[in-house]
């Protein structure tokens, strides 16, 4: 543990937070248009379309007091944007969990996850620090084998910005709101 370990404390004073790409309404609804046909393959709970993104970086609880310096480290990011396509459904059988996966990883996207890490150690923050994988969450609870799933239609996300994401449990589940939005440069 670091000497920043707090930062990772629940409490009143925390908030439960991440960083994302957060689509537009477009790949939004064409991200919730693979639930229902991957649904019936693998049952589990389809996630709500507002609740749609690709986590770039979690760090969890952090207090109240450091989202200023949260948001200083993320306008510290120069990065530019990009495309990002979501080609394939995979199942991950060790959460149970069916996602839209890209086949390529975009290098500004990458790069995107690598400058953010480097800001977020600067100003001393932990976060989850594992392979990133881009992904979005479609249904919870599912079960499949390691059959491949079916093709769906891509989704082209023309990524402009990142944003700053706070869960809030709300009737048992995970509400979004987005604090902040971050511009990435015109390439």
């Amino acid at each position: 543990m670091s000497q920043h370990s707090d930062d990772r404390q629940s409490g009143p004073s925390c908030a439960k937070v991440f960083f994302a790409l957060w689509p537009a309404a477009a790949e939004r609804s064409q991200l919730a248009a693979w639930r229902k046909p991957l649904q019936r393959l693998c049952r589990g709970r389809a996630m709500s379309d507002e609740t749609l993104h690709n986590t770039l970086v979690f760090l969890g609880n952090i207090e109240q007091s450091r989202l200023e310096t949260l948001q200083l480290a993320a306008l510290e990011v120069s990065a530019v944007c990009f495309e990002l396509c979501f080609e394939v459904a995979r199942y991950w059988g060790h959460n149970h969990i069916v996602y839209a996966a890209p086949v390529h990883v975009p290098p500004a996207l990458a790069q995107l996850v690598d400058t953010l890490e480097q800001r977020l150690v600067k100003h001393h923050f932990n976060f989850d620090r594992r392979e990133y994988k881009p992904h979005v969450t479609l249904l919870r609870n599912a079960h499949w084998t390691d059959a491949p799933l079916p093709e769906m239609p891509p989704v082209r996300w023309q990524v402009h910005d990142f944003a700053l994401v706070q869960s809030v449990r709300e009737d048992g589940l995970a509400n979004y709101r987005v604090l902040e939005r971050f511009p990435l440069a015109l390439a």
